[in-house]
């Protein structure tokens, strides 16, 4: 069995390149210049101290985040804590520079409130001091929050792994023993298959190429050909190359076992699976197709692999993936879509 990818864990810095935050900082650059503008003791026009303020204050703000974003790979090894100070440190440093720019370019053209130009480093280094403190306090408890939200889902995944595994298990037995019985010449193609599904459903939650994938998915769909005989027809479409984009352990084959379990094995005469791979510039699209029987998608069963698949995917691709399923007609369809640059 192939390895799977390394999956990659979430770090602090990658939070500061979302718009979200990209949003929050400029809105608080501009709720400190009115502040500012608004305190005692601005004896100038306050309109015109607010522009210039807030011009300061944003290039302060995206100059931080662009040298954060230049040494992102040097600070990726560091703590929070440890990045946290480095954080501070620009923040101070291009306040520092920022002020200097404007004193060399503005000079006396700077509405003063009161003293000098060193007098205005000084306040706006404790002004920058003070807000960077707060803001890295508030990042942390976010970051904390963010992490045990990772725990949480993580935790959840387990369960749903856990739960399908025996689920999983349980059913490939059945299809087994009843095989075992009725054609017993085949039964050493079976075992092999066999072990290949149970290496992958025992191995835990991991990622895996969605070639892989497909081929566990072929070897499910042999040993129930074998079972099922002329009343179970698989149409297999899909380009000769597959993109390497990756997709969670035993996520598509719950969903072709519930192609028959719920379709082909409530049908008298059986009927056809239909599995479809298509790709367009940035999406993969799988699409499983079954009959079901007249009065509807028989037997509605306990929905865990549909529900693991579902959860799994959007964890795995930051909700850009998607499960979904409708009746179209005689027929249930389940499509999956699976974003390209969530490749190993």
């Amino acid at each position: 069995m192939p390895t799977s990818p390394r999956s990659v864990s979430p770090l602090p810095l990658d939070a500061l390149w979302q718009t979200s935050t990209l949003v929050w900082v400029l809105l608080a650059g501009e709720g400190l210049a009115v502040v500012l503008s608004l305190a005692p003791g601005v004896n100038v026009d306050r309109l015109v101290y607010f522009g210039l303020t807030s011009m300061m204050v944003q290039w302060v703000s995206l100059l931080t985040l662009a040298g954060l974003y230049v040494l992102r790979r040097l600070l990726a090894p560091l703590t929070l804590h440890q990045l946290a100070y480095v954080a501070l440190a620009l923040l101070v440093l291009n306040t520092w520079l920022v002020a200097g720019a404007a004193w060399y370019l503005l000079g006396d053209l700077w509405p003063m409130t009161d003293g000098s130009w060193q007098a205005l480093f000084l306040r706006l280094t404790v002004i920058v001091l003070t807000v960077g403190l707060l803001g890295l306090a508030a990042f942390q408890n976010h970051w904390r929050g963010r992490l045990h939200a990772v725990r949480a889902k993580q935790s959840e995944l387990q369960a749903l792994q856990a739960r399908i595994r025996p689920h999983f298990l349980f059913n490939t037995l059945n299809t087994g023993a009843a095989l075992v019985h009725q054609r017993p010449e085949e039964a050493e193609r079976l075992l092999l298959d066999l072990a290949d599904l149970f290496r992958a459903a025992l191995a835990g939650p991991r990622q895996i190429l969605l070639e892989d994938e497909l081929s566990l998915v072929r070897r499910y769909l042999e040993i129930e050909s074998l079972r099922f005989g002329d009343r179970l027809r698989i149409n297999w479409q899909q380009p000769r190359e597959l993109p390497p984009v990756t997709v969670p352990a035993l996520s598509v084959q719950p969903l072709v076992e519930n192609a028959i379990r719920h379709g082909i094995e409530h049908l008298p005469g059986g009927g056809d699976v239909e599995v479809t791979v298509t790709t367009t510039v940035d999406t993969v699209v799988l699409r499983i197709s079954n009959p079901v029987p007249r009065s509807g998608p028989a037997v509605p069963g306990h929905q865990v692999g549909l529900n693991a698949s579902q959860v799994r995917i959007e964890a795995l691709t930051g909700g850009r993936g998607s499960v979904q399923t409708q009746l179209q007609g005689s027929r249930f369809i389940a499509t999956v879509r699976l974003p390209l640059n969530t490749a190993g």
